[in-house]
């Protein structure tokens, strides 16, 4: 068995690379929010105005309330207290719970959820959908 730099692995995975924060107006947070990709480095480097958090699956666990509190967590890091804003696509029992249980930290860190209670009407088809202005 040859033990040659191919074929090390890290004990640890790392979803974001090393290096200063990255900023950016809209970011959509991957895999429908699902903990095994995103964690609070992602929140400590991927810092954005408007997070999208998709995910509608209470069995597959997304969203993550997990990566929720992981926002909370990277956020309060920033050297800003810039004004985010959460835009769930579905009104899930994870975000619903998770909303009530940290509003007092949310409004401390200057974080804002949108309710998605909207819906969009074109032909024979009907969606959830919200408006963000940039």
């Amino acid at each position: 068995i040859s033990k040659g730099p191919g074929n090390s692995k890290s004990s640890k995975s790392t979803a974001v690379p090393p290096g200063p924060p990255v900023y950016l107006d809209l970011v959509y947070i991957p895999n429908h929010s699902n903990s095994k990709n995103v964690d609070v480095e992602f929140f400590k480097r991927v810092r954005s105005s408007y997070y999208v958090v998709s995910g509608n699956d209470a069995a597959a666990e997304e969203p993550s309330r997990a990566v929720l509190d992981s926002l909370l967590e990277g956020k309060a890091q920033w050297d800003s207290n810039m004004q985010v804003t959460l835009i769930p696509t579905h009104d899930s029992e994870v975000m619903r719970e998770w909303y009530q249980e940290t509003h007092e930290k949310q409004q401390d860190l200057n974080i804002m959820v949108l309710a998605s209670s909207s819906t969009v009407v074109m032909q024979d088809e009907s969606f959830p959908a919200c408006k963000i202005e940039l």
